[in-house]
């Protein structure tokens, strides 16, 4: 048929149109520049639309193109995918794990020593806010965070109530306490911006959690990520950081539990719904291995949820 496209134009033209920029889609191709833009051309001349205004300083989306893009990355996940299922090749998955050592992590770890023979690929999103339309157009299978509520084409399951914890400088006054009383850090201008935890979704819970007790978080900078740097900001502001139990170990820090109330935050897992693969599957089974043998989704009948999740029934599992 006169209008046919091959695979190569498409894939080419998604690697252009995600990177907005010849050059940059040619490395990652491994192609020349010339023979990407030749193909691009010879794209849109087959589907009688233009995709890309060009100009010597940028490159953007038509709205045809924009259509295109979608419908590309499906068209391309639906052959790899049939490509390596024809071969015998397990399909590798790709897993938002949001920041190295919390809980997402450790199911990923846990995942991995379960279904050795699944290439698995981890990733550091902002939160399922910045993970979602990746999910959803085929670039992420799984990510986690707290849930984005009823999404179409997502589904999603519980994994844990994981304790809110402060982070303290090793000298500072509330570094003597064994567990650190929420109403203890009114004054001392807490943060709630550092440490790979703090997604959107991390800070609009901590929000609600300060806010009765008359605890002002300190707002005014820009999102801290990296040990290194969280160590820097430890030393530069010497207050408190609110963090999850599972905050790696940095250098001038104590972590305590936080108490009265003791708060925990409710990270979901995230999948496509159409999503089925081997790899998917050692997931689920981590996070039931996990929550059974550390109590994942137990919590104190006094625990402290932020809303929407306190006032929702416990979303179905699978």
């Amino acid at each position: 048929m006169p209008d046919d496209v091959e695979i190569r134009l498409l894939r080419h033209y998604v690697a252009v149109a995600e990177e907005l920029h010849f050059s940059r889609a040619a490395q990652r191709l491994f192609v020349a520049q010339q023979a990407l833009s030749r193909d691009v051309r010879r794209l849109e001349d087959r589907v009688g639309r233009k995709l890309l205004e060009r100009t010597t300083r940028r490159v953007t989306l038509t709205p045809e193109g924009r259509l295109l893009l979608a419908r590309a990355r499906e068209i391309l996940g639906l052959y790899d995918a049939t490509m390596l299922e024809l071969r015998g090749e397990p399909r590798s998955l790709t897993v938002d794990v949001v920041g190295s050592g919390l809980t997402p992590a450790l199911v990923l770890a846990a995942a991995r020593r379960l279904a050795p023979e699944v290439e698995f690929f981890a990733r550091f999103h902002n939160g399922t806010e910045a993970a979602s339309p990746l999910l959803l157009d085929g670039r992420l299978d799984v990510t986690f965070g707290r849930g984005p509520g009823a999404l179409e084409g997502l589904r999603q399951r519980p994994v844990r109530h994981e304790p809110i914890a402060v982070l303290v400088p090793e000298l500072h006054p509330l570094a003597r306490l064994p567990a650190v009383p929420l109403e203890s850090l009114r004054g001392t201008s807490p943060c709630i911006r550092a440490g790979d935890h703090a997604t959107p979704g991390w800070e609009h819970a901590v929000l609600q959690l300060l806010a009765p007790f008359g605890v002002d978080p300190a707002m005014a900078h820009p999102h801290v990520r990296g040990g290194d740097e969280l160590a820097q900001h430890i030393r530069d502001r010497d207050a408190p950081i609110l963090t999850l139990t599972t905050q790696p170990a940095i250098p001038g820090a104590v972590l305590r539990p936080l108490v009265e109330p003791v708060a925990v935050f409710p990270w979901m897992m995230i999948w496509r719904a159409d999503g089925d693969h081997p790899g998917l599957r050692a997931l689920h089974q981590a996070v039931d291995d996990l929550a059974a043998a550390h109590d994942w989704l137990a919590a104190p009948d006094d625990a402290w949820l932020p809303e929407p999740e306190a006032s929702q029934p416990t979303p179905a599992t699978g």
